[in-house]
């Protein structure tokens, strides 16, 4: 009896299996926390509820893991077995079953961590060298007539930009140059396009801009055009350069170094023609405003001319009014200034005699006609 009393001592208190998975649960809450935990993804399974169930695991271990409806926003990329990731939750226990588990808030694809200090670290050595300045950015031209695309041939990417760019520019010329947009190598492979696109050539006539673009991914997706030696041939491009790569949340180096960001490849499209619609609306609306200033422009010469014309007849019949004025004027005078006029003012006559049949008459000098004179007939 002594040898079972020292190999089990009587304790103060026994627990019940919940007493005992509570205080377990307790002292893991209080210890650990919140936690970030990376493992490869098995057994998941999405419930009809909307929760998410699966066990994080390695070599050695495993924890199981739920992702409460409510707790994180829908994922870009669905879960599935095998996927390496990294989870944030906290340390709980699920007592039903006596089961320890990870209440995951954040989860991300294994390496994000170390794939956005990469990131930030050449973000910002890039920015001290003067690549992200914004009066380094070029203007794109209004009304380019050939453009360049780097991109897969095969993407979505590509399809969408060519539905927009033939429906609002059909008169663009697209030239493609085809590249990968993920996977090793595919960095160099851009780096190559865009130096290709932006130096002259004997097979194709000078472009106007150079559009980089894919669609959307993940980090790791999207991790070709966060290179350097894509930023810096960017940067180097003779002619304007669009970044359109992934959606319109993604960043990446490229977007910083472009000329121009888009958020998407189709409003890349949209931002780098004009629409024919509104050309065309454009074009209309000045014609009209053209023809009514013409009208308008006509109309007031016409409106001229006429106040001019009776301007002109006014001075005209003032100026002949003037003239008769002066001439009668003239008359006077030169009738003033006659001898003849000066004799009748001093009352003098001047007669002629002259023998006509009649007898002797007299000829008026002041009137100009015979009459027989006073003095005549009273010498008779």
């Amino acid at each position: 009896m002594q040898l079972t009393a020292d190999l089990f001592p009587q304790t103060s208190k026994v627990f019940t299996v919940s007493e005992l998975t509570r205080n377990i649960r307790g002292t893991l809450e209080t210890k650990f926390g919140a936690v970030w935990v990376q493992g490869e993804i098995s057994n998941y399974k999405m419930h009809p509820s909307g929760h998410q169930y699966f066990t994080l695991k390695d070599q050695r271990a495993q924890i199981s893991c739920v992702i409460w409806r409510d707790t994180m926003a829908p994922l870009r990329k669905p879960l599935a077995d095998g996927a390496q990731v990294q989870v944030y939750g906290t340390v709980t226990v699920f007592e039903a079953r006596g089961q320890y588990q990870l209440n995951v808030q954040i989860l991300q694809p294994r390496g994000v961590g170390l794939l956005q200090a990469k990131f930030e670290a050449l973000k910002r050595k890039l920015e001290a060298e003067g690549l992200f300045a914004p009066e380094r950015k070029r203007p794109l031209p209004k009304f380019p007539r050939r453009i360049g695309i780097i991109t897969s041939p095969s993407g979505a990417a590509i399809r969408d930009m060519l539905n927009v760019l033939r429906r609002r520019a059909p008169w663009l010329q697209i030239l493609i140059n085809p590249v990968r947009v993920q996977g090793t190598g595919a960095a160099q492979e851009i780096a190559v396009a865009i130096r290709e696109l932006a130096m002259p050539s004997d097979y194709w006539q000078p472009l106007d801009l150079i559009v980089v673009t894919r669609g959307g991914g993940s980090i790791e997706d999207l991790w070709e055009f966060n290179e350097e030696i894509v930023a810096r041939a960017i940067f180097h491009s003779a002619l304007p350069t669009v970044s359109a790569v992934g959606h319109e949340i993604d960043f990446t180096i490229s977007d910083f170094v472009a000329d121009l960001r888009a958020p998407t490849p189709s409003v890349a499209a949209e931002l780098i023609v004009p629409d024919i619609v509104d050309l065309q609306r454009q074009i209309e609306g000045r014609m009209r405003l053209l023809a009514r200033q013409l009208l308008n422009r006509l109309r007031d010469a016409q409106q001229r001319l006429d106040h001019g014309r009776e301007t002109l007849q006014r001075c005209l019949a003032h100026n002949i009014d003037a003239m008769k004025r002066a001439i009668v004027h003239a008359l006077r005078v030169l009738q003033a200034r006659s001898p003849v006029h000066e004799l009748m003012i001093l009352g003098i006559c001047s007669t002629t005699q002259s023998t006509v049949s009649s007898g002797w008459k007299e000829f008026c000098v002041c009137s100009g006609q015979t009459r027989r004179c006073a003095a005549a007939t009273a010498s008779r």
